[in-house]
């Protein structure tokens, strides 16, 4: 990318050329078809995992310094490449590859009296901005879902995984070149000056949609900064409510699982919700196996009589997204305290009730109102790939266009095509 070679501090000339060259990819690109888009997709994943190593020396580069400059090990865990996670990276792409193309699919369609024939179809958004922290998956993620839906992609990912994403979209363009499309379709903003961030969020001239991902400081920026439209996703409280009816093996399971499993990711469990008419029959179980696991317990009064491991929870927790072995533990009174508590407390993210009793399932996926619920399911299945979408480039908590996972349906509009036979109003 001849844009790399700019100064660093020149944010605006270098967010400007950007726009630039992404207003001439969108034309191709909105155009291309299905088979060119999916070429390229394929040789992309062919290429990341040929280029393993070098994209795992980027990756080193990354954490060396993040284990440097102090950040947090959960953090690290986001920042962190090896080689199951490269192949990760390729397996979201031949999966985004194999889905159908949502460009030109009719939505709905209808005949008015006069005879017009109107209908609603898919198109792209145009050009999306990402702005992302530590996760170099994202890269690949947001770059192979923006082309297979038309998209052309601007991303900025954040200083600590430079390096990482510079080889991903290295490789994301070199197979865009070979399909015959234009490398710009997918572009990495080339400095680590936040002054870019600020440019992209005023460049309302070419700029259609930003994607935040990352802490709350930056979405914070990002929403009151920004004069492009939003689909933002904020902190991941998720919730798991262990009803009074639940099968105690399968919650105590299902628990570990959703906080556990990998603390790091916004789909963990951060909050625990216990029935009070389940506390002496299915609280110790359940806080037996986070402890087992290394999992830091902090609990209301009636948790802590029960559980002498327990460390006293503040109102402070219920509103904190850990993203660490640590969890809260709150009793409450049936499935309408859970409601309540998860109205009050939640970033309407995800939440899942562990129950048998089919009746208090319905009343928790009907009343809760966030993103996604689940019913006897783990938090960590809020995910675009275990959604079958092949991969997501975020979840969105947005009242907005789309809730949950933000796949390639997701990254497309329509237009109305209407049809007459010479047909003219009176």
């Amino acid at each position: 990318m001849n844009v790399q070679t700019k100064p660093a501090e020149d944010a605006a000339a270098i967010v400007a050329e950007l726009g630039r060259r992404a207003r001439e990819a969108a034309v191709a690109l909105r155009n291309a078809s299905t088979e060119t888009k999916n070429r390229a997709l394929a040789d992309a994943a062919r290429l990341i995992r040929a280029e393993k190593a070098s994209i795992l020396a980027a990756n080193a580069k990354d954490v060396g310094a993040a284990k440097a400059a102090g950040m947090t090990t959960a953090l690290q865990d986001r920042l962190l490449l090896n080689d199951a996670r490269v192949e990760g990276m390729a397996k979201g792409l031949d999966d985004i590859t194999a889905l159908p193309d949502p460009v030109g699919a009719e939505i709905e369609n209808w005949t008015r009296p006069n005879g017009l024939s109107i209908s609603r179809v898919r198109v792209p958004i145009g050009i999306i901005g990402v702005i992302y922290e530590a996760r170099p998956n994202v890269t690949a993620d947001a770059g192979a879902l923006c082309v297979k839906s038309g998209n052309v992609v601007v991303l900025r990912g954040g200083s600590d995984s430079f390096h990482s994403s510079r080889a991903i979209v290295e490789l994301l363009r070199r197979a865009l070149k070979d399909a015959g499309l234009p490398e710009d379709c997918v572009q990495l903003v080339p400095t680590t000056d936040r002054a870019a961030v600020g440019e992209m969020l005023r460049a309302t001239g070419w700029l259609d949609l930003i994607v935040p991902r990352g802490g709350r400081s930056l979405i914070d920026r990002v929403t009151e900064e920004s004069r492009v439209p939003v689909l933002r996703h904020y902190d991941g409280i998720c919730h798991v409510y262990v009803d009074r009816d639940a099968d105690i093996a399968m919650a105590t399971d299902v628990v570990a699982n959703a906080k556990m499993r990998r603390v790091s990711v916004c789909g963990a469990a951060e909050t625990l919700l216990v029935d009070r008419a389940a506390l002496d029959t299915h609280l110790l179980p359940v806080l037996s196996k986070l402890h087992e696991l290394g999992c830091e317990v902090r609990g209301d009064s009636e948790v802590r009589k029960r559980d002498p491991r327990a460390t006293p929870a503040t109102e402070k927790d219920w509103r904190t997204e850990y993203l660490a072995p640590v969890i809260s533990v709150a009793t409450v009174d049936g499935v309408d305290g859970a409601i309540r508590h998860i109205a009050t407390f939640g970033s309407q993210h995800t939440e899942s009730i562990i129950t048998g009793n089919e009746a208090t399932a319905r009343r928790f996926l009907a009343e809760v109102d966030s993103a996604i619920v689940m019913h006897n399911a783990s938090t960590q299945f809020a995910d675009g790939g275990e959604f079958g979408l092949g991969a997501e480039i975020g979840i969105s908590t947005n009242r907005m266009h789309a809730r949950g996972p933000v796949g390639l349906v997701e990254l497309t509009t329509y237009k109305n095509v209407v049809r007459g036979k010479g047909t003219t109003r009176p």
